[in-house]
Formats: structure tokens, C-alpha cells, sequence
């Protein structure tokens, strides 16, 4: 990558002779102005590197929330600078191709290093593929960067989302003409010579490192474009594995599969968490070859952190990524993504995605299939239908068709009711009557169902209780009632005692009678009538 260049005063130069093609006219006595020569010197010092940055997916909030994690303070990230807060430019990226810009400040915050254009996209669809080759030109492509944002709300779409980026960004790039394919070429042989990790920084002239031949895997699918994939919300890897059952299989398999394939295209890789102090801000600076006058930038790696991995380019290899996790098929998972990316875009989207899933399945050619059959939806297969399985207990319960299950209960009913009928009639047959069911205590209806009691008048009341006591009572007073009936006392008289009522009375009688009877009930409670007129 070409450095920053250093900025220059010529406030103490002394004028020359010659006049640059931009210079202010001479004055008339054929002496250059001083102050045209001040101002010119000024003005050719402020000329600031340009970079570019391209920032593919993620939604317009979270492209928001990467560029205020770049823009943030490395001393207090959750504290913004006022001064940088005021002069924040205001972000295009609702439409097509968004737009803003970044002025990178020096660790004194005074001095700008560099001002990097910023430019969004949120779909990988091919219609845009004309927005993004206007940006890629020989000038731009030594000064830009790709990043591809990733969220963890969805990492079992991460692997479908880069290829859909790829195929775009390689029709993009095979569409360029000849002069800048020539300086992408150039540009990753830069990049591939710099075998050494990104915390140690080289001044110009002392030679740098030595040269690492590539190992297996490293530059086999180059896009001729430094690239960076930032994994956004990692503190959501707790909430996968609380609410979801995720282990640390899942976990080292999405990171062992990224590295596998990132590797393949030189690819940087990090994990942020947002209001968390992170290396993302010196990771793209020093991808974008922009480097403090005053400090040096210094970060390393991290792959022990699951939240805050950390994988430089040039730093990674099959070495590395194999002793996360033993098992895991380097080889075959990164051939099966170079035959993957091959494939237009256009295609792609013709296909339906759930076809392509299952003929890809059969084939074992597809990585995105690889990749989902092991890191599934949770809302499709749920945690427990996946632990069980990896067990060996399944507890899953298959159902019956409706129609089954319901003639199968016919059956069953037909059955009980036959097995009533025979009781019956072997009851009838010895001469047992049984009364009904819900009166019969012995009854296997009152025993499913048991004692029925109700509240009278603050007392529990037993239903079976009383209606037995009634029975009795009713048993007792039959035949005193057949005596008396036969003697011509009626009921009426027997209940007002020695006032027997005639039918044959006057109504006057009558009234006064039942008006004394109530009276007594009133005056006395508890008493019968025959004792409130003995008295």
C-alpha cells in the first residue's frame, strides 16, 4: 500500500523562479508576489489523502453504528469527541448507493491524516452493479478498502450473504477495463508480499520483513481489493446460547468456517460489540495505509475472545484455523466455495433458494448447504430437537392423523357402552335395581365427580347429606300421612295445630290464621306452630 504522504510547510521557503501552472499572476514590475507564493505553498500543504471505503450490507441503522464505532475515540469510545460530534456530515444511506465522509484526525486530534469517502449499499443485487463500477478506477483502487457488515442476529445466513457479495463484487471487477485490472494485480502482489502481521509497522527503507512463501489456502480467490468482514453485536453470542442452546461447537464451527474461506481472499476478520472499546478503527486505518504522525497503532490478534476475535490479513493459515476444532474439512470446504462463487449472480437469483438448497444437499458441492446444516435457524429446529438428536434420546412424539385419532376413540366407546349394557342386564337378570347414577352414592358417576356441597346462609351444606335426610323424613311421615288423610284433616290443618283452616271457612278466617302462623315464626325462630299455640 502507498503511505501517507507527509505534509510539508513552505512557509520559510524563499520564492523561486518558476511558476506553477496554478500559481497567481506576477505583479507588474515582473517580481512574484510574496503573498501569492505563501498562499499557494498553503494551499498544496492542505491537500489531504483521499481513501475510499466501501461498505457492503448490514441495514441502514447498522451501517450507522460501524461508522460511529470508526469515528469514535480509542481512549473513551462511548465519549465522542465534541468537536468531531458538531462536525459530523450527515449520512446518505436510505437509498441505492449511500454517501458520506470521515476526516481522520491524529492522536491530538488537531491534525487531519487523511478523509475517507464512505460508500454504502445495503443489497447484493446485481441492477446496482453499475453504481459501484464508477468507484473502482486506477487512481481509487490502491486507496480502497471492501468491508462486507455481518450481524449476529442471523449467522446462519452470514455464508449466503458473502457469496451473494462476491459473485457481485466479481462481476464488478471482471467488467473493469484492462489498465485497472493491471493495477489491482499489482496491488494484490503487494498485499500478498506483506507476510507479517498487521502490529508491526516498518519504516520505509529498512526492507521489511522476509518474504513467507503462501501456504495452502492463502490468495487462491485474490479480488484485487483488500477486504475486511466485521461481524457486528456480538454480545448476542450469550442470548444464542441461553436462549437457544448454542455450545461452543456452533460457536468454533462459524469461526473456523470464516477463517477458512476469508483465507481464500486475503480477507481480514473482527467481531465488535458496540460501546466496547475494540481495534476496528486501527484495523481499517491501517488497511487504508493511514498512520499516525505522532503514535504508532498497534493491535494483535485475537482468536481466543469469541467475542472479540480479531484476525488480521496476512496472519491466518490452515495451521491455525485447524486447532480450534479437530474434524474439520480445510480442503474441502475451500474448494467447494471457489466452485461456488464461480457462478453469476443473475443465476443465482433466478434459482429459488430452497431448490437450490436441496440439489446442493445431494451434491455435497455446496458450502452455503455445508454451512446450514450445521448452523440452522432456531425458529425452523429448535435447540432441544437438536440436542436430543446429538444424544441419541429423542423425546419428539409423532401425531396422528385427526381422523385416526377419532375413530379410534369411536372404537373405545362402542366398546364401554357394550360393557354397560351387559351389566345392566345382568342386574336386571338377578333382580338388582340400581337407581340413577347421580343419586346412587355407590355410582361411578358420583365417584368421578364426588361430594357436592354449596354454602347456605354461611353453613356448608352436603347435598348428598341432606337429600339423603329428606328421603328418611319423607319414609317417616308416610304413614302418619295415609292416617290422617283417611281421618279428613287436611295437610293445612296439621301444620297450624289446634287452628285447624276449613276449606269451607270464610276468607277472613283464613287470612287472620296464616297471618297469626307467620307472626309466631317471627317472634319465636326455630318453633313450630303447634308449640306457639300451645303456649
Amino acid at each position: 500500500m502507498i503511505g501517507v504522504a507527509q505534509r510539508t510547510s513552505t512557509l520559510n521557503q524563499s520564492p523561486g523562479p518558476k511558476i506553477g501552472t496554478g500559481s497567481r499572476p506576477a505583479s507588474k514590475d515582473g517580481k512574484k508576489n510574496l503573498w501569492s507564493s505563501m498562499l499557494d505553498g498553503v494551499a498544496s500543504g492542505k491537500r489531504l489523502p483521499e481513501k475510499n471505503l466501501l461498505v457492503l450490507g448490514g441495514t441502514p441503522e447498522s451501517q450507522r453504528e460501524f461508522l460511529d464505532t470508526l469515528s469514535s475515540d480509542p481512549s473513551d469510545p462511548r465519549l465522542p469527541s465534541e468537536k468531531r460530534k458538531g462536525k459530523a456530515p450527515p449520512i446518505a444511506n436510505q437509498f441505492a448507493l449511500g454517501y458520506t465522509y470521515q476526516d481522520v484526525l491524529d492522536a491530538d486530534q488537531e491534525d487531519i491524516l487523511a478523509r475517507v469517502s464512505v460508500y454504502l449499499l445495503s443489497e447484493p443485487s446485481p441492477s446496482f452493479a453499475p453504481l459501484l463500477k464508477p468507484l473502482l478506477n486506477t487512481k481509487s483502487v490502491r486507496e480502497t478498502l471492501i468491508v462486507v457488515l455481518l450481524d449476529w442476529d442471523s449467522p446462519w445466513s452470514w455464508i449466503r450473504q458473502l457469496r451473494e457479495w462476491i459473485r457481485l463484487l466479481r462481476s464488478v471487477l471482471i467488467s473493469l477495463d484492462d489498465d485497472t485490472k493491471l493495477v489491482m494485480e499489482e496491488n494484490m502482489m503487494e498485499w500478498k508480499g506483506q507476510r507479517r502481521g498487521i502490529d508491526s509497522t516498518y519504516p520505509s527503507g529498512s526492507g521489511g520483513p522476509a518474504s513467507i512463501p503462501l501456504g495452502p489456502g492463502e490468495w487462491d480467490e485474490g479480488l484485487g481489493i483488500p477486504m475486511c468482514v466485521v461481524c457486528q453485536g456480538a454480545e448476542k453470542i450469550e442470548k444464542l446460547e441461553k436462549d437457544h442452546g448454542w455450545r461452543e461447537e456452533e460457536f468454533d464451527f462459524i469461526l473456523q468456517f470464516m477463517r477458512t474461506i476469508l483465507l481464500k481472499h486475503g480477507s481480514s476478520l473482527i467481531y465488535t460489540t458496540p460501546f466496547l472499546a475494540n481495534s476496528l478503527q486501527s484495523l481499517i486505518h491501517s488497511s487504508l495505509g493511514i498512520h499516525s504522525l505522532l503514535k504508532r497503532q498497534s493491535f494483535k490478534h485475537n482468536v481466543i475472545d469469541r467475542d472479540k476475535i480479531l484476525v488480521p490479513s496476512n496472519w491466518d493459515s490452515w495451521g491455525k484455523i485447524r486447532i480450534i476444532r479437530e474434524g474439520f474439512d480445510m480442503e474441502g470446504i475451500g474448494n467447494a466455495w471457489s466452485i461456488e462463487i464461480q457462478e453469476s449472480a443473475e443465476s443465482s437469483k433466478a434459482e429459488d433458494d430452497i431448490t437450490e438448497k436441496e440439489e446442493s444437499s445431494a451434491e455435497g458441492t455446496s458450502a452455503v448447504a455445508i454451512y446450514e446444516q450445521t448452523i440452522q435457524d432456531p425458529k425452523q429446529v429448535t435447540a432441544i430437537s437438536r440436542t436430543s438428536q446429538s444424544d441419541g434420546n429423542r423425546i419428539e412424539i409423532e401425531t396422528t392423523d385427526t381422523q385416526t385419532f377419532l375413530a379410534e376413540q369411536l372404537e373405545v366407546l362402542e366398546q364401554l357402552r357394550a360393557e354397560d349394557e351387559n351389566q345392566e342386564r345382568q342386574m336386571r337378570k338377578d333382580g338388582v335395581l340400581r337407581e340413577s347414577p347421580m343419586i346412587d352414592e355407590s355410582g361411578r358417576v358420583n365417584e368421578h365427580i364426588g361430594p357436592v356441597q354449596f354454602n347456605m346462609g354461611g353453613i356448608q351444606v352436603d347435598a348428598d347429606d341432606m337429600l339423603r335426610r329428606l328421603k328418611e323424613r319423607e319414609a317417616s311421615r308416610a304413614p302418619n300421612r295415609k292416617e290422617r288423610q283417611s281421618g279428613g284433616e287436611s295437610p293445612l290443618a296439621e301444620s297450624l295445630g289446634s287452628s285447624p283452616v276449613s276449606s269451607t271457612g270464610e276468607p277472613k278466617m283464613q287470612n287472620q290464621s296464616l297471618a297469626n302462623f307467620f307472626a309466631g315464626l317471627v317472634k319465636k325462630p326455630g318453633g313450630s306452630p303447634r308449640s306457639n299455640q300451645a303456649a
